[in-house]
């Protein structure tokens, strides 16, 4: 068994000890059709989310206090000459940043939920073999030349997940806020589609959130006796159940934030009606 040539990257199927091979995988399937679907749906959430979260327009409903998640907390200040910044009801926690075009209405919350969704366990995983090839899939050479893993900067930065996991819980609970608020129109009760749009999309927050590997590790991790922390057990239990189907619940929850900032906008824009059943 010869060892590589000189002009090959030692890494991976080409590292020495292992079979001189020249194809760059003996894999007879689409192994390239995840990665690409992969990229393909990033690339939408990334490019929707970031059109949206600059628009700076048609987040609010104010007639049924629909907030889009997009933009909650919403904390820039409200301009009254031109009707840009946060009105009274879509700052439910205050308004204190300026109006400036650069700058998310929601800038409070929106670098954090980014940097959750950027260090969280699956989405590394997803974006390390779509994006960097690293590598793009089993029994495929990886283009890199070494390999260093999370040990320095910036991938170190992902060790920080765990405390990203704190700060997104906070923020699921204004989001279930913005929710509640919802079912209280002008009127009185009021309910309709965007309710039940609002209300899917923070349970499948939930979902997400409390699936985290983070979560796992923050009701059941360091204990050695399961039997004498019964209430931790459970939890541990339960939380083990959905993460199992954290993977799924990540794509989920894109879908249903584009979902329910899309219809807010529609409705919000005077572009369709929100169709109510009740008030």
């Amino acid at each position: 068994m010869s060892a590589p040539t000189a002009d090959r990257k030692a890494t991976g199927v080409f590292s020495p000890g292992r079979a001189e091979i020249p194809q760059r995988t003996l894999r007879t399937d689409n192994w390239l059709k995840s990665p690409i679907w992969t990229d393909l749906g990033f690339a939408a959430f990334v490019i929707y989310a970031t059109a949206r979260a600059f628009m700076q327009d048609h987040f609010y409903v104010a007639q049924y206090n629909y907030l889009t998640p997009f933009y909650s907390p919403c904390v820039v200040n409200y301009n009254e000459a031109t009707g840009s910044g946060c009105p009274e009801g879509a700052a439910h926690f205050g308004t204190f940043l300026p109006d400036v075009w650069f700058l998310p209405y929601a800038a409070l919350s929106l670098p954090f939920l980014l940097l959750f969704r950027l260090t969280c366990y699956y989405y590394r995983g997803a974006y390390y073999r779509s994006v960097w090839q690293s590598p793009t899939a089993c029994a495929v050479a990886e283009p890199h030349a070494k390999y260093t893993g999370e040990t320095r900067f910036p991938l170190i930065i992902q060790n920080t997940h765990r405390y990203f996991f704190y700060i997104a819980g906070i923020i699921s609970v204004i989001n279930t806020y913005d929710a509640i608020v919802a079912f209280h129109s002008p009127s009185g009760f009021g309910f309709g589609l965007g309710n039940i749009i609002l209300l899917v999309n923070v349970v499948m927050l939930w979902v997400y959130t409390l699936s985290c590997h983070s979560c796992r590790h923050v009701v059941g991790g360091r204990l050695k006796h399961f039997s004498k922390h019964p209430v931790r057990y459970w939890f541990w239990s339960q939380v083990s159940r959905l993460n199992t189907r954290h993977k799924l619940y990540a794509w989920i929850t894109l879908g249903t934030l584009m979902l329910t900032d899309f219809y807010i906008m529609l409705v919000a824009s005077g572009t369709i009606s929100d169709l109510r059943f009740i008030g």
